[in-house]
């Protein structure tokens, strides 16, 4: 039925008038999302789904990253930084209010921070405050952070969801009720279908808002993305699902279509604490089993970037190690053999809901059954994958793109899902953290991807691509993703 309801809905749009799709009021936006968040808290929850409705829109940080991937001030006015690099002294704008109109000062800010790196922190980046000594507020508009050590990424890292500011009154209750500083407040969750954003008039920069109520639209099946946007249901698809219909969008002269970037790292994910994948051979194994070209060609309709480690081509730093392990059939099922498994295994190959996962699982467990790996494929909901493999570690194999950006640190995690342990890696990431200057960080950067591409921790895939399609008749839209935000603040319709 669903299907039959997409097509139906197709063959409406194509035969109404053209205009159809921007005749609604210009103070409106619906933006379309293939996941829905688990709740709307960024410092308690690693899914990207959560900054991709809150990131800009409803909670600020100090600092924030832009549409250019720099870090700009948000809530700090400006900012200094001593000599030696270990304290930075951040000045507050004044006035500023939550949206339940409790003033914002410094203490705010210590205590958000304070939160994320205390004992009992839920906060999926923890390690990006792991560095800060203490925090002073000398007065209601000075924030004073010193480190106990170099950090060159500290200011970056403040720019994330994760380190996003919140007030102690309301903060516990922010996974269903966000109160943030943005530009726009929360309105309502209607669970399994949307949540809609009012502006905030009483923002600092209200009068350059254009748009008075956003409403993100959670659609997971491609073709129903398609549809949504065909009847003008959805104006803007930062990142649609269906790499097929893109020249036909591109062809109706309704539609801007907008092939861009993301952070996103596409993996297919092995759980290393797991027999027979606690053998580096078999994982090299399945290594050379994968075609991504085939895998980028299926899953994508050619559109990604093949990678050979966990690292944005993009990034400075950036080594191309897809030469590591050449498609090669015959040399996984010799690997298979030396590891005493020379009739292959089975194992099971989870796939969340994001189309890429899906698609590319198909194409996967086929080049796997190749080599003698006969993988069954287990299709779940996006709750269940973050219950059951992110947080259970309860999988063999599972396909997902990672999409914060310079995340190669959570290999470093001994309680990541990944199970992988390695003290040569953590030398490496201890001292990215201590480098004196950005060209120490990008040779060291080169070691460690070459770490995980030797050690096989998981097949690397693509980097996944940003499928923007949208009204023509919009502007300020997001090409790239930097970070994972649907940023509308500037987004406006001619």
């Amino acid at each position: 039925m669903r299907i039959l309801r997409s097509f139906a809905a197709i063959a409406l749009a194509i035969l109404l008038p053209a205009g159809i799709a921007a005749a609604q009021p210009k103070d409106r936006l619906t933006l379309g999302m293939g996941l829905e968040p688990p709740h709307l808290d960024p410092t308690a929850g690693a899914a990207a789904a959560i900054d991709e409705v809150t990131y800009a829109n409803l909670f600020e940080g100090v600092v924030r990253i832009n549409r250019a991937g720099k870090v700009a001030p948000q809530l700090a006015r400006s900012w200094t930084v001593s000599g030696d690099g270990l304290t930075y002294s951040f000045a507050l704008h004044p006035d500023v209010k939550f949206h339940d109109g409790t003033p914002l000062t410094a203490a705010d800010v210590k205590f958000s921070w304070d939160r994320a790196r205390g004992a009992d922190s839920v906060n999926a980046q923890k390690r990006y405050f792991a560095a800060i000594e203490r925090i002073e507020t000398p007065d209601p508009l000075t924030v004073v952070v010193t480190l106990s050590r170099r950090d060159g990424y500290f200011l970056f890292n403040m720019g994330a969801g994760d380190a996003t500011i919140v007030s102690a009154k309301t903060a516990d209750a922010n996974k269903t009720t966000p109160i943030g500083t943005g530009p726009f407040k929360f309105e309502r969750w209607a669970k399994g279908d949307r949540v809609v954003l009012v502006r905030n008039d009483a923002h600092r920069n209200a009068a350059q808002v254009k748009l008075r109520q956003v409403t993100f639209r959670f659609i997971g099946d491609p073709s129903a993305q398609v549809a949504s946007l065909l009847a003008g249901d959805v104006d803007l698809w930062p990142n649609i699902g269906a790499a097929e219909a893109l020249g036909r969008l591109r062809a109706d002269g309704r539609f801007t279509v907008q092939p861009g970037q993301t952070e996103g790292e596409t993996i297919l994910a092995i759980n290393n604490r797991k027999k027979p994948f606690d053998d580096v051979r078999v994982r090299r194994a399945i290594s050379h089993a994968i075609d991504r070209k085939a895998i980028i060609d299926g899953a994508m309709q050619g559109f990604g970037t093949p990678i050979g480690s966990h690292f944005s081509p993009a990034a400075p730093g950036y080594v191309d190690l897809t030469g590591t392990y050449p498609h090669d059939i015959a040399k996984a099922k010799a690997l298979l053999a030396e590891a005493g498994l020379p009739d292959g295994f089975e194992a099971t190959l989870k796939l969340p809901p994001p189309a890429y996962a899906r698609r590319g699982g198909e194409v996967v467990a086929a080049q796997l059954a190749q080599a003698g790996i006969r993988v069954k494929i287990e299709p779940v909901e996006w709750a269940q994958w973050l219950a059951t493999v992110f947080r259970g570690r309860d999988y063999d194999l599972t396909i997902v793109s990672h999409t914060e950006p310079m995340d190669i640190e959570i290999y470093s995690r001994d309680d990541y899902y990944f199970g992988y342990r390695s003290d040569r890696f953590k030398g490496v990431m201890s001292a990215i953290d201590a480098a004196p200057d950005a060209a120490a960080r990008t040779k060291l950067f080169g070691d460690a991807q070459r770490i995980l591409a030797e050690d096989a921790v998981n097949g690397f895939l693509f980097q996944l691509p940003k499928l923007g399609v949208w009204n023509r008749n919009l502007t300020g839209v997001w090409e790239n993703s930097p970070v994972q935000a649907n940023d509308v603040t500037g987004v406006a319709w001619k």
